[in-house]
């Protein structure tokens, strides 16, 4: 079973703060994503902060979905010290 997408806040660089159903929250760069296809438009800072969950994972406002949880989950890193990432 994967964990599910429960919240997930913008932060700065291009980063997201995912909050999984299991309670764990972890930071997703999506900085490599940025030169590929939908993606790119995420480049603006106004349409990158647009993103909300969707389901179970994340979308945009310009229809960017295409990363599923367990991708989310598994490329990401723990946000240990949350204070020091926002």
């Amino acid at each position: 079973m994967y964990a599910k997408v429960k919240s997930v806040v913008p932060l700065s660089d291009y980063r997201l703060l995912l909050t999984f159903d299991n309670s764990e929250r972890r930071i997703f760069d999506v900085k490599p994503f940025l030169s590929k296809g939908v993606f790119a438009a995420l480049a603006d800072e106004s349409l990158f902060r647009s993103v909300r969950v969707c389901f179970d994972t994340i979308e945009w406002s310009n229809g960017a979905d295409d990363i599923c949880p367990e991708v989310l989950y598994a490329i990401s890193e723990p946000a240990e010290d949350i204070e020091a990432v926002c």
